[in-house]
């Protein structure tokens, strides 16, 4: 399967250092963005960092339980700028992979950048040498001689999979990590001939063990199946119609669930030197293709059609037993965030930031009928998680982020919620007026095989003191508050996911 150019090839042909001379004469995202600052102080969090750090002993509030033991690992951008030129999208920066280790004498955290070889390049030259995702550097090519890999930045999930810890990029291999030491060990080659294959930053582990991760490539879905050993089962290439662009998907008992927007691509944009995103369209008004892929057989594929939206994240699926898929994913009205928001975060325009508009949206596919119906919760949210042990299967619980109040409130993800899908109750803790809420991680408490029965652990930065906590719920009890909070002695950009290893 020779597909390790995954049709890209021609893709970043058009995006070649001659095809970048029409780029920016002058970057002036840098300046903007610290001037910024000045006036909107949250702004500083996604300064960045340049440089590994660590904490051996971290100061605790309240009391960590004894049964949370183990590891948060954590994934996202953290190195934005080199010799005073910045990224002007957040998916650009080089990730950093967090360690919170839980033990009997307390917490430590260590943060190191994973070292791929397009840091490693960048960082003996100290200046950054491509362009990126969403970046148009002038004379610098996005990812060509080399494939999607030569771009990868390793900056959006880590995840434990048979005691393989692995930094995950949506568009090319996972990179693994020594799970002491946080040392790069190197890229993760499933089989000879998917060398280089995207492999996605949203695996499904099934409560067996069972790992599915699906790699976007521009006409196919890539699919693959890791058996509880580490092994690769199967891994079987889809085509699917249209320019494909997946970040997240699920997985029921009897089924893999793909979100797909409408996607275009302006090729003349890209010679015109634009960065690829730029290069990007998603059309308001298009339906988006829900396409539900049976496990046993692959080729066995439904489509179905979903509102038109946006969406980058899911949070579960299960089959009911009497015919019908159900799943949740979060819906945005467009795709203003990735398109301008972020873009406009990065060089601190507060005012690009489109609405907060993201919803749970609870889907039921009758799969005879091909009925599909929809309801959208009235909280605006992001990243869903559920329990571990309930992952393919019916859930009753749901946490999420969420922005809550005026002010920040209004921007960013300032509380945590806890959706009963049952009963529809919820359950909402904000924190400090001025905080930016991460992503938070259930983590079940061993002792008790009930679904819920855990904590809920994330971090937070603090925009008046410039510092990140990361604090520790009951799980089924949010509005009660942290029962344990950890403050680091210095800040830490927001990342993006994360996932809990027990010791």
């Amino acid at each position: 399967m020779d597909r390790r150019q995954f049709l890209f090839a021609s893709l970043a042909a058009a995006a070649s250092p001659l095809a970048m001379r029409g780029a920016w004469a002058a970057d002036t995202y840098a300046d903007a963005f610290h001037q910024a600052t000045a006036r909107d102080r949250w702004l500083r969090a996604y300064g960045g960092i340049d440089h590994d750090v660590a904490a051996p002993s971290l100061r605790i509030e309240g009391r960590i339980p004894a049964g949370l033991r183990g590891t948060l690992y954590r994934n996202g951008p953290a190195l934005f700028e080199r010799s005073g030129i910045r990224y002007h999208h957040l998916f650009d920066g080089d990730g950093m992979v967090q360690a919170f280790r839980f033990t009997e004498n307390g917490v430590s955290h260590e943060g190191r950048f994973v070292q791929t070889p397009k840091f490693l390049a960048e960082q003996a030259q100290q200046r950054f040498l491509q362009s990126g995702f969403g970046t148009a550097l002038p004379g610098l090519p996005f990812a060509t001689g080399g494939g999607l890999d030569r771009a990868n930045v390793a900056n959006t999930n880590v995840v434990v999979h048979a005691r393989r810890l692995m930094a995950l990029w949506e568009g090319g291999s996972a990179f693994e990590l020594d799970p002491v030491t946080l040392a790069t060990r190197g890229p993760v080659t499933w089989r000879p001939d998917l060398k280089g294959m995207p492999f996605s930053a949203h695996p499904k582990i099934e409560p067996d063990g069972t790992m599915w991760n699906v790699g976007a490539i521009p006409d196919s879905l890539a699919i693959y199946r890791i058996a509880p050993d580490g092994t690769l089962a199967q891994a079987e290439v889809l085509k699917v119609p249209g320019l494909v662009m997946n970040h997240d998907f699920a997985v029921s008992r009897d089924h893999l669930v793909f979100v797909l927007p409408d996607t275009r691509l302006d090729l003349d944009k890209l010679r015109a030197g634009r960065a690829f995103l730029e290069a990007l369209a998603f059309p308001p008004d298009a339906p988006m293709k829900l396409l539900v892929v049976d496990k046993a057989d692959l080729r066995q594929q439904r489509t179905f059609e979903l509102p038109p939206g946006y969406l980058f994240h899911f949070g579960n699926a299960w089959n009911d037993g009497a015919g019908t898929l159900r799943f949740d994913y979060v819906h945005h009205e467009s795709a203003g965030v990735l398109m301008d928001g972020l873009p406009g975060l990065m060089r601190g325009d507060a005012a690009s930031m489109p609405p907060r508009s993201a919803v749970s949206m609870q889907v039921a596919v009758d799969l005879a009928s091909g009925r599909v119906r929809t309801a959208a919760m009235k909280d605006v949210v992001e990243f869903p998680r559920v329990d571990p042990r309930v992952v393919g299967q019916r859930n009753r619980h749901l946490w999420l982020s969420t922005g809550m109040g005026k002010g920040l409130g209004t921007l960013m993800m300032n509380a945590v919620l806890r959706y009963d899908v049952e009963s529809g109750k919820r359950d909402a803790f904000r924190y400090e007026p001025e905080a930016l809420v991460e992503e938070h991680v259930f983590v079940a408490d061993r002792a008790s095989t009930r679904e819920g029965a855990g904590w809920l652990v994330g971090c937070a930065y603090d925009v008046a003191y410039g510092r990140t906590s990361l604090n520790v719920f009951d799980a089924l009890r949010l509005s009660a508050g942290p029962i344990a909070r950890a403050w680091l002695p210095y800040g830490l950009p927001p990342g993006f996911h994360g996932n809990f290893e027990a010791a």
